[in-house]
């Protein structure tokens, strides 16, 4: 039988306090991640509640073959944030869009260090003291899809009610060729920074709501 080796693995613990992580028991040691499905439900199953990525995230990168992974790790970031699991990555950004990635990202947790941006310390100490729950979701209604979107300060609300929307959205949550997604819905995501461009691939960057954490109106 031939064995599938992990596309990345994170070190990870049963508690997200510093001083908690070092008691006995709360190391899950180094856990395998497989690429191109979903993981946090997994990991939460697992007693995740805080992660440490195995390599930055690099949008800088102009290696086509990194980029699978840079998607991958974004991905499981997402995830984990969707679930308010702390997780501890490093991210470099793009020298040409770093300004506006930075902001593009903002609802994910922050990271642990920031760079290829000039003010990256203050980008960094913004994205912290402003970062919240729920800033970027979408959730599916009965026969439509609605984003809510607070990265740029106020409510932004995107509604849609034809299928190949949904579709495209399948599509895009792992990461896909932007050849083999709709021209048209593809550009009325991107022109709502709604997804984001690695390379080839075009990744969606909102995650999913189960919940809401405070009253519907206020979210």
């Amino acid at each position: 039988m031939t064995t599938i080796a992990p596309h990345f693995t994170i070190r990870a613990w049963r508690d997200l306090d510093p001083q908690a992580r070092g008691l006995p028991g709360m190391s899950l040691g180094t856990l395998p991640v497989t690429a191109g499905a979903p993981q946090a439900d997994r990991l939460w199953d697992l007693g995740v509640r805080h992660a440490e990525l195995d390599t930055a995230v690099d949008l800088a990168t102009g290696d086509p073959a990194a980029h699978r992974g840079v998607v991958d790790r974004l991905c499981l970031v997402r995830d984990l944030t969707a679930r308010a699991v702390s997780v501890d990555w490093d991210l470099r950004l793009s020298p040409q869009d770093a300004a506006h990635q930075w902001k593009v990202l903002s609802h994910l947790q922050p990271p642990r260090s920031l760079t290829g941006l000039e003010n990256g310390e203050e980008a960094l100490h913004a994205w912290r003291t402003r970062h919240y729950l729920c800033k970027l979701v979408w959730r599916q209604g009965p026969g439509f899809i609605q984003i809510r979107d607070r990265r740029w300060g106020d409510l932004r609300r995107f509604t849609a009610d034809e299928p190949g929307y949904r579709e495209a959205i399948a599509r895009l949550d792992q990461g896909a060729g932007r050849a083999d997604v709709p021209a048209d819905v593809l550009a009325e995501f991107t022109a709502e920074h709604l997804v984001l461009r690695v390379g080839e691939l075009a990744w969606w960057l909102p995650y999913r709501v189960s919940r809401w954490l405070q009253e519907a109106m206020a979210v």
